[in-house]
């Protein structure tokens, strides 16, 4: 991916990391999925996710995999596997 297109998808990662609770059927949980996946992480599924505070979540997918997304303090989307 370009560096152009991965700062095009900056703006929905961060407002999809600000939004509510998650369900696993809910269109939140793709969205948390996509920014696993844009971060080169295997996810099949967001299953799970806990929200620890503002842009700041643990996710657990169907495949076992268990990861830390969050935005740092120089507004970058993290995601750290578990």
């Amino acid at each position: 991916m370009n560096a152009h297109a991965r700062l095009s998808t900056f703006p929905v990662i961060v407002a999809t990391l600000a939004a509510g609770p998650v369900s696993a059927d809910d269109s939140f949980g793709k969205d948390l999925m996509a920014t696993i996946a844009l971060q080169g992480q295997p996810c099949d599924q967001v299953i799970d996710a806990r929200r620890n505070g503002d842009s700041d979540y643990v996710a657990t997918c169907k495949d076992g995999h268990r990861y830390h997304v969050y935005v740092n303090a120089q507004g970058r989307v993290v995601v750290e596997k578990l």
